[in-house]
């Protein structure tokens, strides 16, 4: 598989000057290699790894920061972020992929690596292998030593947001709406419950941006009424390849969440989906700019974090 690779203009940001690509290349010089190895075998196993390890990523880093605390498992003293509401559709492959491979990391460097770095790494792998690009990921974060679900509320895009609501969200992390444009793209791959957009589709007040044979298509998919949620492709075209055919579709009608469709239906935004749509180099380098800035958001240093020995666990 051909990786694109594409250098980087780092600059400082704060809480995240110290990272840097080769953090533990002294400490841990496999580390990308194991990481790499581990990713590949779970993409073999199921198209879902693709998918669920990257939006782990993005919903880690919009809640206390980059900081692994979405891996935490809650106890009966303390509902963790993961069993949020927003959370609790995470897929089980993302945390079994980054659980992997922390397994196999502490083989080999006990207690070297934090688990918001393998993240990081499993996430860009999950990227690149899946014929995304391939990005030199920034390393040095701790593991943060809180994890609540109260947390979360808040702090997540929702498919039902409008552009302004997304844009004031993003803002809080240090990302611009060309960012919001950009890291849209993670919806490429993966699946979403219809209940995320049945809304959409039926009744009366059926989304007229949506495409009607795309419609029809997701009513074959999804019950009206509601008596199951099963899971439906985000990108029917390409759904194993991590591509710019997601902005191909907004411009057909074919963005699954209504956050999605906004992106191409709101002047603001249509330029920039309209220039990745056409140019995979162009996507490609917003979309590393982009996740590389998400990636040090609330960075945790010093006290403020350490190495957990277990992902799902504090020490």
């Amino acid at each position: 598989m051909v990786l694109v690779v594409l250098a980087l203009a780092v600059s400082a940001q704060l809480g995240a000057s110290d990272l840097s690509p080769g953090y533990y290349s002294s400490s841990c010089p496999n580390l990308e290699s194991i990481v790499r190895g581990v990713v590949t075998q779970k993409m073999d196993d199921t198209i879902r790894t693709i998918g669920s390890t990257i939006r782990l990523f993005f919903h880690d880093c919009f809640v206390e920061g980059c900081d692994a605390s979405v891996l935490i498992r809650s106890t009966p003293g303390n509902p963790a972020e993961r069993d949020a509401d927003d959370n609790r559709s995470l897929a089980f492959e993302g945390y079994e992929t980054v659980k992997s491979a922390k397994a196999a990391v502490e083989a080999a460097c006990p207690e070297q690596v934090s688990c918001a770095d393998i993240l990081a790494i499993a996430t860009r792998d999950a990227i690149a292998l899946s014929g995304g690009p391939f990005y030199p990921v920034e390393l040095g974060r701790l593991d943060g030593l809180s994890s609540t679900a109260s947390s979360v509320a808040g702090n997540l895009p929702k498919p039902t947001n409008n552009l302004d609501q997304l844009v004031a969200l993003f803002r809080a992390n240090g990302l611009t709406m060309s960012d919001i444009v950009s890291l849209s793209a993670a919806h490429t791959v993966g699946l979403a419950h219809c209940g995320k957009f049945r809304d959409r589709v039926y009744g009366g007040a059926a989304d007229p941006t949506l495409n009607p044979t795309y419609a029809a298509f997701l009513r074959t998919k999804c019950p009206a009424d509601g008596s199951s949620d099963p899971m439906v492709l985000m990108d029917q075209a390409t759904p194993a390849l991590f591509d710019n055919q997601y902005y191909r579709n907004l411009q057909d009608g074919g963005g699954l969440l209504a956050s999605d469709q906004l992106l191409y239906n709101d002047n603001r935004t249509r330029p920039v989906v309209d220039s990745w749509a056409k140019s995979t180099a162009a996507f490609s380098r917003g979309f590393v700019d982009a996740i590389v800035k998400l990636g040090r958001v609330g960075v945790k240093s010093g006290s403020d974090g350490n190495i957990r020995k277990q992902c799902d666990v504090f020490n």
